[in-house]
């Protein structure tokens, strides 16, 4: 960085960063004028990509593929969904007919039940846009962005209901600094607010969690069994709903877990957290993309390489912001931004290095 760009404001940096990246954006809508049709293009991809899952799930259960190739396409399809959520959030496809954009966030829900609902996401995603890596951006907290690494995180990364129940009092601290940071009007907001995130994964996030649960313990107990020299008879019964399960998991509850799990890895690390300013988008994330991360990159539409660009250009639609990254990614370098900081791993993705601190 030159001398020049040493005195500028971190604001000043962001809003050049901003300016360069919608410019780039604006040529190559200029260059090919298709990509202006982005309801077009939103509801292509959303189209796609269900009927991408169903039918590697339907190739699997017609035993045209195996398991072990069903779970990671259907697992990269689910990543087109996710990051169509994301702009769908933001309003990117069919701001003027409000009814098909909620309609594709159902879709996209039912898709991906793992995910928090995505009505009550949009608040939290909101809100993580302004107060980004602060102790009530609930949203990356969820995600276990802050908690220092260990077996615990490891766990809590690709399963949302361990990333609660493994640390219930650090997630009720995360709730009430949200809620407080949302200025309720009266005690009545407060308790309506409390309620909408104690049943934000309801109902069809909680099915899923239950049937994915109930898989990985059964599986578990008749493999110990076996192990051990005792297995167990199951019935009938049972042995068809674990049947039923063992597809489950295979065309649905794994793509889930594997999608997730690369997601949150690669979102947590890549965010900073506890030392932030509010608002200071310099200070909230880093371009996160070795190569040896690839493999993780392609289940969540490489977000380490092209997220950072999102916090300064919030409304360039995910395959844009993919397009345009080579420009993005020069400016920032200038300007300041963090390419793989990986010393994030042992400071629990805090800003300051020891130099730092």
């Amino acid at each position: 960085m030159n001398n020049s760009n040493n005195a500028m404001t971190d604001l000043q940096k962001t809003e050049h960063i901003r300016k360069t990246v919608l410019d780039a954006g604006r040529a190559l809508r200029e260059r090919h004028s298709w990509l202006r049709h982005q309801n077009t293009i939103g509801a292509t991809i959303m189209i796609v990509s269900v009927l991408g899952m169903i039918a590697s799930g339907w190739a699997y259960v017609a035993g045209v593929i195996p398991w072990w190739l069903c779970v990671p396409v259907t697992a990269i399809f689910a990543s087109f969904i996710h990051e169509l959520e994301h702009d769908l959030i933001h309003l990117m496809y069919f701001k003027n007919r409000p009814w098909i954009n909620d309609l594709m966030l159902a879709v996209g829900w039912v898709a991906r039940a793992s995910t928090v609902n995505p009505f009550v996401r949009r608040k939290l995603h909101l809100h993580h846009h302004k107060f980004s890596g602060t102790e009530s951006d609930l949203e990356e907290r969820g995600i276990t962005n802050g908690t220092p690494w260990g077996l615990r995180r490891l766990l809590m990364t690709g399963d949302n209901m361990l990333a609660i129940i493994l640390r219930p009092l650090e997630m009720l601290r995360a709730t009430r600094a949200y809620i407080r940071s949302q200025k309720p009007k009266d005690s009545k907001e407060v308790r309506r607010m409390r309620l909408e995130q104690l049943t934000s994964y309801m109902p069809i996030g909680n099915l899923y969690y239950v049937c994915f649960h109930t898989w990985v313990v059964a599986n578990a107990v008749l493999i110990g069994a076996d192990f051990m020299g005792s297995p167990i008879e199951l019935s009938a019964t049972l042995s068809q709903g674990l049947d039923v399960l063992n597809t489950a998991a295979v065309v649905y509850m794994l793509p889930s877990l594997l999608r997730t799990f690369c997601l949150h890895f690669i979102s947590s690390n890549m965010h900073y957290y506890g030392d932030v300013e509010a608002r200071n988008v310099m200070q909230q994330c880093q371009v996160l993309n070795p190569w040896w991360l690839m493999p993780m990159q392609l289940f969540c539409f490489n977000f380490g390489s092209t997220h950072a660009i999102h916090h300064f250009a919030v409304r360039e639609p995910f395959y844009i912001r993919q397009w345009t990254a080579p420009t993005a990614h020069k400016v920032m370098r200038e300007m300041g931004v963090r390419f793989n900081d990986f010393g994030t791993f042992r400071r629990a993705n805090r800003f300051a290095r020891p130099s730092e601190a």
